[in-house]
């Protein structure tokens, strides 16, 4: 290396460092590579050089997200990055700017610059394209095929439509080619389907480092065949590739495609290279975890053990940089390398002159002392000499901040965004997410950090929205088990085009018992629900056996339907105490909250404090995803009924939590006239017998505990507000024991996955909820990787938690398995002490060992499925799951949430039992957990369990086969009804009125969306679905121009559809259960031959003059339509004429009830 191009610079603290790259960037009038320790840094990097200079270009090169000689891939977004840079790099970059890259990824070995220069598709609008030649290329360059595209490397042909989604984070594009000329390209929101903007050109890049062409995949089979010798049968990555496929974690093969592999500096020749402070340390710790990782391959591929899929590991030096390969790859540049620290003087050594800041940890243990006022005399003190800023986590931390210093006399603080705004005279306030401030010649930085301690930052990030992928899994597949409202249990089998009155109709084909089969119209698809179980017995078409059943069905929903309104209805009459706070004492509390409270969580505070306030009876869910900040909520409502002078109960299902909870309230409470006290098995039995007196005496005012809690001999002298936590966990008899505590309580429940039957309580408007659903403050989501069971990997997972100084998680779903994991332990981890916890052991040793693992003695707690309730372990960051396969979603959801409770990432490894075939609905459960990696899914997930499952009973004691008898959406649909119905008074009429029908159109149309139209079957049921809940004309209309936008112009048969429906929501509107229509008129039968207004009727027969009359229960109206178009507009206008006498009809009657006198 020349020793004149590597410069050491001192005085360079974090965020000061970036002034520096940036100067560096504009002395070499060319790029710069800057260096981070790892993501973090690099963030924070990228966001001080926002402040320092905006308009510098950035780019960044993330490294991989999962370990070298992993057995996955990286995540297809940070593939899709790197590729889209380097893609950059090769074709267009500014004279100037900055690379930001961390240690890993440029340790990191990558395909060279020719490859990437001769991989590109370029397309320009109106000019010729070759479809062939595209669909090659991108199954070349690692995209994938799938029905909707949804993240970076997807890609979807529907007939002339193309939706790719590129490397680059600036989304999907769509392109729609007329034969073989683009007619249009244009950029869409992966999210709803929607265009954004529209494009001329298209250039297409790489989505992964593997470029699996004919060349690439000869050259594998042979360097692999070279270093490991003759193929086994079983080698499934040989195989996958040899047939083109892409296997999972093939990149870390990367060397055995490519002839040759450069380093990012051979991309950029000419540029400086910055490094961060400690880089030097780490990358010799990383060759060295590299090489042990390697030899821990080895040595797994030498024991040949069953449990294990084989993986023959490439020896590092072909991917990864040694130290001396480091240095040769930096020779021919010149290397600053920084230090926060002025160093000692010497050749190449300069000093930057940055210091770091003032900490004010002093002044805030001292607690007499105003922090606020030290901070106001060196704002002061500084502000003679330099300019200060002050750097906030958030617009919220911001303002409160200058609040506080202008009590102390510092006002006029400019709110800035970046250093150029920044003047010599006052203070100036900006929003930069800062660890620790510093000083430089002319600028004191001050960070919220240094003043307030550790705080937590809010990063918004985009949100892949649950909701849309929820729907999409919503959808039917073949074999599904379904349910008719008419006809009961059937197999849905497919779609199928039937051909009636001379026009094509396309219909659902459900198979019955006796291999019957019933062809229904997709309008009408809304009659189906799913049947929620995997396996069940099919009805007999047309036997009677299916009314009884549902008959006998409507009236038990209808009796509990009515008890649960009666229980909602006496809630609302009876009284509660009204509950607010003292407005001083209640800020105070507020202020104690560490963190800064997220938009959901401050409106579920105003929705409990509103309730509790309200003079009666709460009774609230709270359904907030694990570690969402649920119990904050539940802190403030205690204060605010225990400072009002009641008592409050905490109700949690372990004695372990109940101790969680114990020690957070009392932290919390410290201070004020608050008695706290903990009511379980772990304390002794004087104390327990101490708190009850004072229970029952009124002197404890919040009693925190497990069940025994509700034992007979706990007495309550006020109870006020009953907070029931991981509702999941308690049975039915304790709830209705909770029920009888007091009927005039407040009871606020808190929950992460409802059980189905609470959610559909609070969704069917029985109980309040209130929905927690952003992540709190710099919560990472946690990393979810699917994959077969692989020791290798489990170690290291395991062994990554330790030396990070975390704990795991190793959840098996049987006792029986727990023998096999502790020899794997045992053999495996010798260095790591475990536990093993499970619902058998006697309750007093299993609080003991869950105890001690809190407090930190074992590093894994092997355990069954107990884990799931409410643990909350920040330092458990690292969960593996064995055999996933045979959980539940709720359950992986709530056993997953136990980890990733803090601000370091955590890592859940869901596992299979390898070369073992799932089941499709395990392999749709796994897939889904693992692509909701968005925080908040809880709630969306609950409800997509309701859709797997179903629900139970809502009233408690009475569980039946209810459900099994008619599967979950028809009971949940015929619940909402039947209390809707109960709620606005019309519950007379249910047994005859039932809402379950759907009008039969007959028109002689062809009504379908064409096959060529929109191919894939799925999406295609989707939006029959979707199509069918639509009623209004600006609904409809919002439709069609989604479709024209997702699959080109619509066809004549998806518009008579479209039409059809809004016919067909007329025809309910008006009771027509049945409309004929042909060239000389209709004919019309109404639901249960019965109209709502049978005067309206007559008014419109004679209307009709002469052209209308009754036959045998149906109504003929004669027209004469030469023209398709002119039946449909006018079958329209007779159900809209109709329907408009029963909407008339229905108001005269409410205006005669509301005006007749009430006895």
């Amino acid at each position: 290396m020349k020793h004149d191009s590597y410069i050491i610079v001192g005085g360079a603290p974090e965020g000061y460092d970036a002034q520096l790259v940036i100067k560096e960037t504009l002395r070499a009038n060319g790029p710069v590579i800057h260096v981070a320790r790892d993501d973090k840094r690099l963030a924070a990097m990228a966001e001080a050089i926002r402040f320092f200079a905006p308009d510098i270009p950035v780019l960044q090169f993330p490294s991989w997200d999962c370990l070298p000689y992993d057995r996955i891939s990286p995540q297809a977004d940070i593939s899709a990055a790197r590729m889209a840079t380097l893609a950059a790099l090769v074709h267009k970059v500014p004279e100037r700017f900055i690379l930001l890259t961390t240690l890993n990824a440029v340790t990191q070995k990558v395909p060279q610059r020719a490859i990437l220069k001769n991989s590109v598709f370029r397309a320009t609008v109106g000019k010729k394209m070759n479809e062939a030649a595209l669909r090659e290329f991108l199954k070349r360059m690692g995209f994938h095929q799938c029905p909707m595209v949804m993240e970076p490397g997807d890609f979807a042909v529907r007939g002339g439509i193309i939706d790719i989604f590129p490397p680059g984070d600036l989304g999907p594009v769509r392109l729609d080619l007329f034969g073989d000329i683009l007619d249009g390209a244009r950029r869409f929101d992966p999210a709803t389907q929607l265009t954004t903007e529209k494009l001329s050109e298209i250039e297409l890049a790489p989505v992964s480092e593997v470029i699996l062409d004919e060349a690439a995949i000869m050259r594998f089979r042979q360097n692999y065949r070279i270093e490991f010798g003759a193929v086994r049968i079983d080698d499934p990555l040989y195989e996958a590739v040899s047939a083109g496929r892409k296997y999972q974690g093939v990149e870390h093969w990367l060397a055995f495609f490519h002839d040759r592999l450069e380093t990012i500096f051979d991309y950029l020749p000419a540029a400086s290279i910055t490094l961060d402070d400690q880089l030097a340390p780490a990358r010799l710790a990383r060759w060295e975890s590299i090489q042990d990782q390697y030899e821990t391959r080895q040595l797994a591929l030498n024991q040949k053990s069953k449990i294990n899929t084989v993986y023959k590991p490439v020896a590092p030096e072909l991917l990864y940089l040694n130290d001396a390969a480091w240095t040769r790859a930096i020779s021919e540049h010149r290397v600053l390398q920084f230090h926060p620290l002025a160093q000692p003087n010497g050749p190449h050594v300069i000093d930057a002159a940055g210091r770091i800041g003032r900490n004010f940890s002093p002044e805030r243990r001292l607690e007499k002392l105003n922090l606020f006022s030290a901070l106001a005399d060196h704002i002061k003190n500084k502000l003679v000499s330099s300019r200060v800023v002050l750097a906030s986590y958030s617009d919220g931390a911001r303002e409160r901040l200058a609040g506080l210093i202008e009590e102390e006399g510092i006002t006029n603080a400019k709110l800035v965004s970046q250093v150029r705004d920044v003047h010599s005279h006052g203070l100036h306030l900006v929003v930069w997410g800062l660890e620790h401030g510093f000083e430089a010649p002319d600028l004191t930085v001050i960070s919220e950090q240094d003043v307030l301690g550790d705080r937590l930052i809010r990063q918004g990030r985009k949100r892949r929205k649950a909701e849309n992928f929820l729907s999409e899994t919503q959808s039917l597949s073949a074999g599904d088990l379904v349910v008719h409202v008419d006809h009961g249990v059937g197999r849905f089998t497919g779609l199928e085009v039937v051909t009636a009155a001379g026009a094509a109709h396309e219909c659902i084909l459900l198979e019955y018992a006796e291999n019957s089969r019933l062809y229904l119209p997709v309008e009408n698809i809304e009659l189906l629900s799913k049947y929620g179980q995997d396996e069940g017995l099919l009805d007999r078409l047309g036997g009677g056996a299916w009314q009884v059943k549902k008959a006998r069905l409507k009236q038990r929903i209808r009796d509990m339907a009515d008890r649960l309104i009666r229980v909602a209805a006496e809630r609302a009459l009876r009284r509660a105490p009204m509950l607010e706070p003292p407005a001083g004492m209640w800020e105070a509390f507020n202020a104690r909250f560490p963190y800064e409270e997220t938009d959901d969580q401050i409106s579920a505070i105003d929705d409990v404090m509103g309730d509790l306030s309200s003079g009666m009876p709460m009774d609230r869910l709270i359904c907030g995803d694990v570690g969402f900040g649920k119990t904050e909520v539940a802190m403030r409502a205690a204060f605010a009924a225990a400072m009002s002078g009641v008592q409050v109960a905490l109700v949690a299902p372990t004695t372990l939590l109940a101790r969680q909870h114990a020690k957070s309230f009392v932290e919390r409470f410290r201070g004020f006239p608050i008695e706290v006290r903990q009511l379980s098995r772990f304390i002794g039995s004087a104390e327990a017998a101490a708190t009850r007196d004072g229970l029952s005496n009124g002197t404890v005012d919040i009693v925190i505990g497990t069940h025994a809690l509700l034992a007979k001999g706990v007495k309550l002298q006020n109870l006020g507000l009953l907070i029931i936590d991981e509702e999941q966990h308690f049975g039915v008899q304790h709830k209705e024991r909770l029920k009888e505590l007091q009927s005039n309580i407040h009871v606020l429940t808190l929950t992460a996955t409802p059980i189905p039957r609470t959610l559909q309580l609070a969704l069917s408007g029985v109980r309040d909820l209130s929905v927690i659903a952003t992540p709190p403050v710099d919560r990472l989501s946690i990393r979810t990787y699917v994959s077969e069971f692989d020791s290798v990997t489990v170690r290291e997972a395991l062994l990554r938690e330790h030396y990070r100084g975390g704990q795991s998680f190793f959840v098996v779903p049987r006792i029986t398995d727990l023998l096999q994991i502790e020899e794997f332990l045992k053999e495996q981890l010798p260095e790591l002490s475990y536990a093993v916890a499970h619902g058998q052991m006697a309750a007093g040793l299993l609080d003991e060992r869950m105890n001690a693992f809190y407090d930190g003695k074992y590093d894994v707690l092997v355990a069954t499925t107990i884990v799931e309730s409410g643990l909350d372990i920040p330092t458990a960051n690292t969960l593996v799951v064995h055999r996933a396969d045979m959980f539940g979603l709720a359950q992986l959801y709530q056993i997953r949430g136990r980890v990733g409770r803090s601000k370091t990432r955590a890592f859940a490894y869901l596992t299979t039992k390898s070369e073992q075939k799932l089941t499709p609905n395990s392999q749709k459960r796994l897939r889904v957990l693992g692509s909701l990696d968005t925080l908040g899914a809880g709630f969306s997930l609950a409800s997509q369990d309701l859709d797997i499952r179903g629900a139970g009973n809502l009233l408690g004691e009475e569980q039946s086969g209810q459900m099994r008898d008619v599967g979950y959406e028809l009971y949940q649909s015929m619940l909402e009804d039947a209390i809707a119905k109960i709620k606005a008074g019309e519950m007379d009429g249910l047994s005859q009125a039932d809402g379950q029908w759907a009008p039969q159109i007959n028109l002689g149309v062809p009504v379908l969306i064409p096959e060529k139209y929109v191919q894939d079957l799925d999406v295609r049921l989707g939006l029959y679905r979707r199509l069918s809940s639509l009623n209004t004309k600006v609904e409809l209309e919002g439709f069609a121009a989604e479709l024209i936008d997702r699959f080109g112009a619509l066809p004549k048969e998806v518009n008579t559809l479209m039409l059809v429906v809004r016919i067909k929501s007329m025809c309910k509107r008006a009771g027509i259960a049945k409309l004929d229509g042909g060239p000389k008129g209709v004919t019309l039968q109404f639901h249960n031959d019965k109209f709502a207004s049978p005067m309206g009727l007559v008014d419109f027969i004679q209307d009709q003059r002469g052209f209308a009359r009754v036959k045998d229960n149906k109504i003929i109206v004669r027209r004469d339509w030469a023209k398709d178009s002119e039946k449909i507009k006018g079958a329209y206008a007779i159900a809209r004429d109709l329907a408009e006498i029963v909407v008339k009809t229905k108001k005269a009657l409410k205006t005669k009830k509301a005006k007749a006198p009430s006895g």
